[in-house]
């Protein structure tokens, strides 16, 4: 049982409770709470400073510094006593304000009478949502139990907010939750969406944050605490075959979930007056702060461990986000701090679109995005804290642009873009049979990417001429363990089926780097996108890659077969991994098995080394795909998760296309088909400029393929080829403001 000897902070508590509960504008409430925390703790200055905007705190409310400061006081993060504790999310205690380090004077105050200063953070799970400050005038530095107290308050004030009792027509303090807000976050996934929020992991809304009876809270908290104890065993003994790093980080997630410390300080903040919910908020946000100050990843790892414990905690004793009755509504946009392949498959093409507040470009979550065609915008930073289930919200994946809770016009204007969208696709479906012939006569062949049988039905309404890339790494990455031969075979099987006797290029498996297999050792490497990936992975593990010819071979059964071997770096990888194949061709025809009809044996092209190997390299490949995204990234040297350098660089940048050029002139010498396959080739103008360089088979998500073959067929590519040539022998640096003014002035009206 904690010690509950506490009177002061509980009476507080117990009073601010009631001052609260009475009716009144937001900014009565705040002046009453200034007045009674300076009565209750015996200072002269009570003051709320809450943010007008992400950088910067306004004074709100206070007792004893000059009233006419009230929403004239503004300071910048960081800027002043004030400012630091927002940004450093922890007290400032000291009995000499003006001699600390970072001390900003404001005149209009009239707090030069005032010498001892208090400030904590008001915060909420790791949202910043003020600062509340006490300040005396005698020289003295308060006491750990004045710092413990005035942070329950400060945590009180921040579910109050949360809960909107502040709100004030007058001096325009919003309720949470309910204006317009904008995030921009980074393209995951091309398109665009208008829906409804539906939370993958629904916040939780502490409702009673304040408690009578410590003891019955105490209770409550054990009694959550045992039940949540009994889920970590049992998803620990449900899980046999973790092993080595996995099977550590299920022990130390039951190591926080037995934790004593945890337990005792939660009943603590009970003993102070807080209820088992706000208990567990406040230890919650405590840890959200401690992982900003983090700079090892292992540890944030672990710290995110127990912020996920809390969040379990709170459900138990809440309730909420188990069973809360919120439905999915009728036109979903996913919305979560980040999410696994398997549970993101699970949801499938229900959804209109997903914003993420994490992830990456080349992220497991994008990776089924683009292979379900769904609107993906990364990185959009606190959403999950401002959304609330069922608001409406319009998903722009072009720009990585998020509209929450949109005004009439943001919200007009961006339905008359997805009208356009749909004016064109309609458009485009007049076209779909007929070939990409450009007004010259050269065609270029469109295939599409695709990764799940869910996307096969897109082949035929796309207009697309085969699949130029099959991932085959999602069957691996949705597992707890490596799946059968039979099954890989089965599903191969379904997608050859699927297509029509239209062409398939299966490629091998892609992991590694960005894509790391639930059941396989992540590596320790300084930089994962140039290490142990792909081929190199399946050279190295031959038996996976020999299981997965084999699904391969016998899913054929008599059909035409393409493989293609990822991230080849060298002529000595492809040959290997190539025999590999012809050996279990030999094998499958010992067995009696029905052997392919033909095979392909193809190489992705993704580093620039490549594009240098001998001459037998090409003789030898019977087709070459061009892997835009990684050959981009190696070819700049910009990090294509990076979002500080991603967008630099230009794929129509003369250098780029030089090299592209040169590639396609070795693939002609030896009649080696080649392609280009990525974002890019999904792109109107760049596709343009790649069929006039010589590039005449494009492959891209399905979604673009009408529109590439729309402009490709009212232009002339070998005009654009001089218009390229013209930029390059100009010295320009990219081609892109001249192609595209050319475009304007020489395509035939759609």
């Amino acid at each position: 049982m904690p010690d509950s000897n506490q009177p002061g902070s509980r009476r507080l508590l117990k009073r601010l409770r009631e001052t609260l509960s009475e009716a009144g504008e937001g900014q009565e409430r705040l002046d009453a709470i200034t007045t009674l925390i300076a009565a209750e703790m015996g200072t002269h200055v009570c003051s709320i400073y809450l943010f007008r905007d992400a950088d910067t705190l306004e004074l709100c409310a206070t007792e004893g510094l000059k009233p006419e400061s009230v929403h004239q006081t503004r300071m910048r993060l960081g800027e002043g006593l004030v400012g630091r504790v927002a940004l450093r999310t922890t007290p400032i205690n000291t009995a000499n304000a003006p001699a600390e380090h970072g001390f900003r004077y404001m005149p209009e105050t009239g707090e030069e009478r005032y010498s001892a200063f208090l400030g904590v953070p008001i915060q909420r799970l790791g949202e910043r949502l003020g600062v509340l400050v006490v300040q005396s005038r005698e020289a003295r530095a308060y006491s750990d139990d004045d710092v413990y107290g005035l942070e329950v308050v400060a945590m009180v004030l921040a579910e109050m907010a949360e809960l909107g009792v502040f709100q004030s027509s007058a001096d325009g303090l919003q309720a949470r939750h309910t204006h317009p807000v904008m995030f921009r976050g980074g393209v995951g996934q091309e398109g665009a969406a208008e829906g409804r929020v539906y939370l993958h992991e629904p916040r939780v809304v502490v409702l009673n944050p304040i408690a009578d009876d410590a003891e019955a809270e105490v209770v409550r908290l054990r009694e959550a605490v045992d039940k949540l104890r009994y889920s970590v065993d049992e998803m620990l003994s449900s899980a046999p075959l973790a092993e080595g790093d996995q099977r550590k980080v299920l022990e130390a997630y039951r190591m926080f979930a037995n934790s004593k410390g945890w337990l005792k300080r939660m009943e603590e903040d009970i003993g102070r007056g807080l209820s088992a919910e706000a208990a567990v908020e406040k230890e919650q946000s405590a840890a959200r702060a401690r992982m900003e100050q983090v700079p090892d990843a292992y540890l944030r790892e672990r710290l995110h461990d127990l912020d996920d414990l809390s969040n379990r905690l709170l459900r138990l004793l809440t309730g909420q986000g188990q069973d809360d009755g919120s439905e999915m509504p009728a036109n979903p946009v996913l919305v979560a701090r980040n999410i696994g392949p398997g549970e993101l498959l699970a949801y499938g093409r229900k959804l209109r679109a997903i914003v993420l507040e994490e992830g990456s470009v080349g992220s497991h979550a994008a990776i089924v995005a683009r292979a379900l065609a769904i609107p993906l915008v990364i990185h959009a930073i606190r959403i999950t804290t401002e959304a609330l289930n069922g608001d409406p919200i319009l998903v722009d994946g072009d720009q990585g642009v998020v509209h929450l809770r949109p005004e009439d016009n943001v919200a007009n204007a961006f339905r008359d873009k997805i009208a356009m969208r749909a004016k064109a696709v309609e458009r485009y479906a007049s076209i779909r049979d007929l070939p990409a012939t450009d007004k010259s006569g050269a065609t270029v062949a469109l295939h599409m990417n695709a990764g799940l049988m869910a996307d096969l039905p897109s082949l035929p309404s796309s207009g697309a001429e085969g699949v130029g890339l099959f991932r085959t790494e999602l069957q691996f990455l949705v597992r707890n363990q490596v799946p059968r031969r039979g099954e890989l075979a089965a599903l191969y099987s379904r997608v050859l089926d699927a297509a029509q006797g239209k062409r398939v290029a299966f490629r091998t498996l892609d992991i590694g780097s960005d894509k790391v297999l639930p059941y396989m050792k992540r590596q320790d490497e300084p930089n994962p996108a140039m290490g142990w990936r792909a081929i190199r992975v399946g050279l190295d593990k031959a038996g996976v890659m020999r299981m997965q010819l084999q699904a391969l071979i016998r899913a054929s059964c008599g059909r035409p077969l393409s493989v293609m071997f990822p991230f080849v770096a060298q002529l000595s990888e492809f040959t290997e991994a190539r025999d590999h194949l012809m050996r279990e061709l030999d094998r499958e025809d010992r067995l009696g098995h029905t052997l392919p009809e033909s095979v392909e044996v193809g190489a992705m092209l993704e580093t620039p080394s490549l594009a240098y190997a001998p001459q037998k390299f090409f003789e030898l490949a019977d087709f070459i795909s061009i892997g835009g995204n990684d050959l981009k990234q190696f070819f700049f040297a910009a990090d294509r998760e990076n979002e500080r350098v991603r967008n630099r660089y230009d794929c129509l940048n003369v250098s780029f296309l030089s090299f592209l050029e040169w590639i396609a002139m070795r693939c002609d010498a030896t009649e080696t088909p080649v392609s280009f396959c990525g974002e890019d080739a999904g792109r109107p103008l760049e596709a343009a400029c790649f069929s006039a360089i010589g590039l005449r088979a494009l492959s891209m998500r399905p979604a673009s393929i009408g529109a590439v073959k729309s402009l490709l067929r009212r232009i002339d590519l070998s005009d654009l080829r001089k218009v390229i040539e013209k930029a390059r022998a100009d010295g320009e640096q990219s081609v892109r403001a001249r192609a595209e003014a050319w475009l304007l002035d020489n395509t035939d009206p759609e």
